[in-house]
């Protein structure tokens, strides 16, 4: 009962024709196509989620601070004066309560948890400041801005994060 040929059956033929033995190799290309496919969906929609509150940020030269360990609380304002923490809207009215409890939260660590601040570029300066003087009431007063970079700014630049402790001429 020995099989002979390559068709596998005995006696050589069997139904219409010459058939080919089965193809025991993996057809990688389907699986190449769709991982470009999904690459390039990762690709596009990655910077999009980096932040979830579309604001316009404005030009800085200043130098990137380094990051910590901790994640840091993100404190938005949107073009339309809306206040957001983290991807939360919050009224007005709630704002020193909800910057008092993370201050409360912050209590018993070594070094208070870092602010990043994102206003859009066409707010109103006192209104900016009338945020950060909220900040510094609650106590949380390691506040850094965020900026895009100015070399090449377009609406894709990395977001630049400084502590305004260094300026340049």
């Amino acid at each position: 009962m020995a099989m002979s040929g390559p068709s596998g059956g005995m006696g050589g033929r069997r139904g219409r024709g010459d058939r080919r033995a089965p193809m025991a190799e993996i057809n990688v290309t389907p699986l190449v196509d769709v991982m470009l496919v999904l690459l390039i969906i990762f690709m596009i929609t990655a910077p999009l989620l980096a932040s979830a509150v579309p604001i316009d940020l404005p030009e800085s030269r200043a130098k990137p601070v380094e990051t910590e360990d901790q994640e840091p609380v993100q404190l938005s304002i949107n073009g339309d004066d809306t206040l957001y923490i983290g991807e939360e809207v919050v009224p007005e009215a709630e704002l020193p309560a909800r910057l008092d409890a993370i201050a409360r939260a912050n209590e018993g660590l070594d070094k208070p948890r870092q602010i990043m601040l994102r206003a859009d570029k066409g707010l109103d300066y006192g209104r900016v400041m009338r945020v950060m003087g909220e900040l510094n009431r609650a106590g949380l007063t390691r506040i850094s801005l965020v900026t895009t970079g100015s070399e090449g700014a377009t609406d894709a630049a990395p977001a630049t994060v400084t502590d305004g402790s260094e300026t340049q001429p």
